[in-house]
């Protein structure tokens, strides 16, 4: 559960089909035989924002989803907050009139009359969160939006906002590499307070899979600018791919599915939602939600060291 929204266990992460990930490889026939092959498969929340592409990914949720007939199977959760100023660097945009003609623009590109879930990607640090968060109430208000969520945000963020009006849910960053929401508290109040935390990247971007090497990544790859993916940093983390394929050797499992299986550990209302465009990590994805991790396995993955440099 999102707050009140019922929503599978595992969703899907679209971005990889149209922004960040090796996109010269993006295939609109693969991506539609991904979309229809996830509903088949029970998956309900497709995950895309406004800048992934930027605006073509909604297009590909609109066109793949929404007019091919699978909108009443499927929850839409999309994002406003950050607007490209460059093909590399972007801001934050919080203003309330931004939001409101951001919603217009997502509502047209996902040719659909309502957003399941519509979250601020990035709160602006120039805009009261109460104002951005105002405007987000209205537009539940008015029936363009069902559900209103935040991203990358703290404690004190989400007090705020509910004051103004309930918080659905937290996309954060979450994985067996990546637990500074554990750490800081976000995940444990999202759990008091009823929020329901959507876990990105729960896959470390597809190092925790064991299957990437620093070949794979390839120039105009978002990955090739971030710290964690340098080869020195590849090779220095190479301990903990390593103690996730000993547990998953015990389950007759990918350590994909215990990298998942590790997320969905973390409480009830954590809903990962790795990200792919292909079919065959797909299934084999979804196939985490029947995996039940043991006290020792929850123990050595504990014990694993720490991640060599920072997520961003």
């Amino acid at each position: 559960m999102l707050g009140q929204l019922k929503v599978a266990e595992i969703g899907l992460g679209c971005m990889p089909m149209s922004w960040g990930y090796n996109v010269e490889g993006a295939d609109p026939v693969e991506s539609r035989e991904t979309l229809h092959r996830a509903v088949e498969l029970g998956v309900t929340l497709f995950d895309t924002a406004d800048v992934y592409g930027p605006f073509t990914n909604e297009e590909t949720i609109g066109q793949f989803l929404v007019a091919d007939g699978y909108r009443d199977q499927v929850q839409i959760a999309t994002k406003c907050g950050l607007v490209f100023k460059d093909k590399v660097s972007y801001t934050n945009n919080g203003r309330p009139e931004y939001v409101r003609q951001a919603c217009e623009d997502s509502l047209s590109r996902l040719q659909t009359d309502h957003i399941d879930l519509y979250q601020l990607h990035r709160v602006d640090p120039e805009v009261p969160i109460e104002e951005t968060w105002g405007a987000f109430a209205e537009l539940v208000q008015e029936g363009k939006v069902r559900h209103i969520g935040l991203s990358e945000v703290t404690i004190e963020h989400i007090a705020a906002a509910q004051k103004i009006h309930p918080v659905a849910s937290v996309q954060s960053e979450l994985s067996i590499w990546t637990s500074e929401n554990v750490d800081n508290g976000v995940l444990a109040y999202c759990t008091e307070q009823g929020i329901g935390f959507l876990a990105y990247s729960p896959l470390g971007r597809g190092y925790l899979t064991g299957a990437l090497s620093a070949a794979d990544i390839k120039d105009g790859d978002f990955r090739s600018r971030n710290p964690r993916f340098t080869e020195d940093s590849l090779k220095a983390n190479q301990a903990i791919v390593d103690g996730i394929s000993k547990v998953a050797q015990r389950h007759n499992a990918t350590s994909a599915q215990i990298s998942l299986a590790w997320v969905l550990a973390q409480g009830p209302t954590v809903v990962p939602i790795p990200g792919t465009k292909r079919r065959k990590w797909l299934e084999q994805n979804v196939l985490a939600s029947g995996l039940v991790l043991t006290s020792e396995d929850l123990d050595d993955i504990a014990a694993l060291p720490r991640s060599v440099a920072p997520r961003y």
